[in-house]
């Protein structure tokens, strides 16, 4: 059945769209500075994106918050703990080490993005540091980070993903990882934060 709707340009996709505001195109960095190593510690839970010849895959990751460790600003372990054994997204990066993970905080709104280049060791020195229980996993994932940036509310708050949960102390504001995410500064931190929370709430749909 054929669609006159259908959008397959690029021009009609941003004809549907207003134009994002330029802060929100600065806000991206290529590095794990401060607030986003903060944001990770905290984070219990994420979820890998990946895509090989087969198709994207996107699998769930999780263990106790800071589960994935900065060994560096630009480089990012992740242990992968006993599952099914399909392996569908270490396979994907095999052929294609592009991945993208998305961190999340129970009771925390914002999320964190992270694009960058995967790649699979069993480096026993790693292995060990991320044993739990005597328990060594399998392998162990290196993200080396091209982009780093704080997504909006928006999406957990319509779903109300996070209702009766309180966000936990001590996670960096929206606001703190916009500034700190912004090469071109000009940010004040706890302006931007009364601002955005404002802001979030009348343009939630």
């Amino acid at each position: 059945m054929s669609d006159g709707f259908a959008i397959t340009t690029a021009e009609q996709l941003a004809a549907a769209y207003e134009a994002p505001h330029p802060r929100f195109l600065a806000k991206v960095t290529d590095r794990l500075e401060a607030t986003s190593r903060a944001f990770i510690a905290a984070s219990p839970f994420c979820i890998l994106a990946t895509a090989g010849p087969h198709g994207p895959h996107a699998t769930p990751r999780g263990d106790a918050p800071g589960f994935v460790v900065p060994l560096d600003d630009r480089t990012l372990a992740l242990p992968d703990r006993r599952g099914n054994n399909r392996l569908d997204g270490l396979r994907d990066i095999l052929d294609d080490p592009q991945v993208a993970l998305l961190f999340l905080i129970p009771g925390v709104g914002e999320t964190l993005r992270v694009h960058g280049m995967a790649r699979i060791t069993t480096d026993p020195a790693l292995r060990a540091r991320f044993a739990v229980a005597g328990q060594l996993p399998a392998t162990v994932l290196l993200v080396t980070v091209r982009e780093v940036y704080a997504h909006c509310a928006k999406a957990l708050m319509r779903s109300g993903l996070w209702t009766g949960r309180e966000r936990p102390p001590g996670v960096p504001t929206n606001g703190a990882m916009i500034a700190a995410h912004t090469a071109s500064g000009g940010i004040d931190p706890a302006q931007y934060e009364a601002e955005y929370q404002a802001r979030i709430k009348a343009q939630l749909y």
